[in-house]
């Protein structure tokens, strides 16, 4: 009986050690994308600030889709990820064609829930 357990514990705990390598490396993604919104936004660069932010809102359903669903603080995550999303869609709907200054305010909020998200994961950084 032992014998048939420890593989299948050994084979759960590589499992969950690949998915939390998954999951940081696009946490990692989704922060360096959020960061760089925000550090265009400041330079007046829309199309970068769109660009940018769409590459978060990815990483962000991406990883709505891979937390588990036994993480302690999935709700928090996962609301968190979905308002990554949501301001990304703001800043999507306003277009490339605005001021900077207008999408910088959605880009800073979409950049907070990113890293609201990424505190609530735990994964080391």
């Amino acid at each position: 009986m032992i014998a048939v357990i420890v593989p299948m514990v050994t084979v759960s705990m590589a499992w969950a050690g690949e998915l939390d390598k998954k999951l940081q490396e696009q946490r990692d993604g989704l922060l360096h994308n959020a960061e760089d919104m925000v550090a265009h936004g400041g330079m007046g660069d829309a199309k970068a600030i769109l660009h940018h932010c769409g590459e978060a809102s990815r990483y962000a359903e991406s990883m709505i889709k891979q937390v588990p669903a036994s993480h302690p603080q999935r709700d928090e995550v996962t609301a968190s990820l979905t308002d990554v999303v949501k301001q990304c869609k703001r800043v999507a709907e306003i277009g490339s064609h605005a001021d900077p200054g207008v999408l910088l305010n959605p880009a800073i909020k979409a950049r907070a829930a990113a890293r609201a998200a990424s505190k609530s994961l735990g994964l080391a950084q």
